[in-house]
């Protein structure tokens, strides 16, 4: 990243940094910035003499200090920030410390605390992170990209937002820059991918979150969000400039409202690099936890019955995820046939054909009228989740619905009847929106549920057993799909490429034993992330969509994991 006041090689870990600034300049620069870490031969050259105590400290316990500060921050939120500013001010020492605590820290640094520091990002603001683009000035996006300082060659990532779909909490405006900032941070901790080959965007596009626009402390702009046409245009004018000025770099989707994240998807993965981890990264996980469910339960996975409780854009993306999966799996049959075993559910009850509300990408989805006409229910125009359960006796239950303990005693019981081990996943986040917890459920099925759930439960004894929970949290798949993208230069993420990334995940455990959870736990994203990672190249190979030579992948991989330590100096 070539700089006025520094320069590096991004690419390579062992590669020295280059400081040409002198004095508080340095201290000053989170990438040039080692603090007590400087030796007394560094502090001479670069002009740091008496800016600092005399004693020489080393990262490891620059990290053991930080860590104590971190752990007397009295709410998440105060965590959060003290985490923020550390990474405003040693760049290397803040990775350092969560990757050395990330199970702990990644609830912190990610979901669920990274909601409340969006809601707050206007009152909370410090330091500026990442590149805003505005609406209003579309004129200004080139510029602005240009602006963060990095060439063509040094992106890997841009992880872009337009904040209507933040997590549970909606439409948050300017303050969905956070959301990237988040999803950046984890990508360098659990990947390796180097800090100073992401870049974070938010479109501002306006909001229609009244509270914000009434808020004078409010840093976006003052209008409703825009739609239609001017909307496309500007996110087209986005994509179009960020490609031509990083044409190696994949466009991360973050958080775009229901109306938008397939539309744009579809819109643009033929023809650009790019990802929609809600979308893709959510089935991909969760892909993952149901095959290695589906192996514990015996049956193969083109006999199961799946209800989608909540079919937005993460639940038919896992929908679409595990259709595909039964396609690629050699079954001579059709999309209709593969689509026939799930059963999607929104808010106006189960999807069927004559429902006016339906989207575009819902409506394939959507059951034919006459194949419930013989089904016992209250309103044919609204048939819920116990009614569906009752005549579809499924065998897997999905929730992507945000609507905490939708899954009721009676529905998880009438399941049950039907199945010996039911697959129930409730996946949605925060812990109060999940649609049932797994202690509940584990009662509800005597302890035979296989279960994963979106946010993180603490292990639950039932009978003896002792039931760790898988939490299908996409940091398990998203980094190692874009290092494993960064690693072969992937032109287009496939399918394929998705597929392989859950199935190398699946190939993680062994939920055979009995309590044993469907998902890697998180504490070791590293080896997880690497393990994604190489499946992921591998398939762009097979798939035509490598652009570089990838005749030692392990070694490829390995080397563009980079690891937070303090590179040597050179002074210049």
């Amino acid at each position: 990243m070539p700089s006025a006041d520094y320069d590096q090689d991004t690419t390579d870990q062992n590669s020295p940094l280059r400081i040409k600034a002198r004095g508080r300049a340095v201290l000053a620069n989170p990438t040039t910035n080692r603090g007590t870490a400087f030796t007394l031969a560094e502090r001479a050259v670069l002009g740091l003499k008496g800016l600092m105590p005399t004693g020489v400290t080393t990262l490891e316990n620059q990290t053991v200090r930080t860590y104590e500060q971190f752990r007397r921050g009295s709410t998440p939120l105060a965590k959060y920030l003290h985490l923020a500013q550390l990474r405003d001010r040693n760049e290397v020492l803040f990775y350092n410390l969560l990757t050395s605590h990330l199970e702990e820290m990644l609830p912190i640094v990610y979901t669920p605390t990274i909601g409340e520091a969006i809601e707050r990002f206007s009152h909370e603001y410090n330091r500026p992170r990442g590149v805003f683009l505005s609406i209003d000035d579309p004129e200004g996006i080139e510029q602005s990209l240009l602006n963060y300082g990095l060439g063509e060659d040094e992106v890997d990532l841009i992880v872009v937002t337009d904040s209507e779909g933040i997590l549970g909490i909606g439409d948050q405006g300017i303050g969905g820059i956070q959301i990237a900032i988040g999803k950046a941070s984890v990508y360098t901790a659990a990947a390796g991918i180097h800090p100073r080959r992401i870049i974070p965007v938010v479109l501002d596009v306006g909001t229609d979150n009244l509270g914000l626009l009434n808020n004078e402390l409010y840093i976006g702009v003052q209008h409703a969000r825009v739609r239609g046409e001017r909307y496309d245009d500007f996110v087209d004018r986005f994509v179009s400039t960020a490609s031509r000025l990083f044409p190696k770099a994949m466009i991360h989707w973050e958080d775009f409202g229901a109306g938008n994240a397939h539309r744009l998807l579809t819109r643009y993965r033929d023809d650009y690099c790019t990802f929609n981890d809600d979308i893709q990264g959510t089935a991909a996980v969760v892909l993952a936890a149901i095959l290695a469910a589906v192996n514990v339960t015996g049956i193969d996975l083109h006999d199961h019955r799946i209800v989608v409780f909540g079919a937005g854009s993460a639940g038919i993306g896992i929908a679409n995820l595990i259709k595909d999966t039964m396609l690629r799996t050699g079954r001579e049959e059709t999309e209709e046939e593969a689509r026939s075993r799930f059963w999607a559910i929104g808010i106006n009850g189960l999807y069927v054909d004559d429902q006016d509300e339906l989207l575009s990408f819902q409506r394939d989805w959507a059951r034919h009228r006459d194949e419930i006409a013989d089904w016992t229910v209250d309103d044919p125009s609204q048939i819920d989740l116990l009614e569906v359960v009752r005549e579809v006796k499924p065998t897997m239950l999905l929730g992507t619905s945000t609507k905490g303990g939708a899954f009721t005693e009676e529905v998880v019981r009438e399941m049950a009847r039907h199945t010996p081990r039911p697959i129930i996943f409730p996946l949605s986040n925060p812990t109060s929106h999940a649609e049932a917890t797994p202690a509940d459920v584990l009662e509800w099925t005597d302890g035979q549920a296989l279960i994963a759930t979106g946010s993180p439960f603490a292990s639950v004894d039932h009978k003896g057993i002792r039931h760790r929970i898988a939490q299908s949290n996409n940091a398990l798949i998203f980094p190692g799909l874009g290092l494993g993208v960064a690693a072969c230069g992937a032109t287009h993420v496939t399918e394929g490429m998705i597929a392989a990334a859950a199935n190398a995940l699946a190939g993680l455990v062994n939920a055979y034993r009995p309590g044993a959870p469907l998902l890697p736990m998180m504490n070791d994203l590293r080896m997880v992330s690497a393990t994604v990672a190489l499946a992921v190249a591998k398939a762009a190979v097979e798939e035509g969509v490598a652009s570089v030579s990838f005749d030692d992948p392990i070694q490829q991989v390995y080397s563009r994991m980079w690891r937070p330590k303090y590179p040597v100096i050179e002074a210049i």
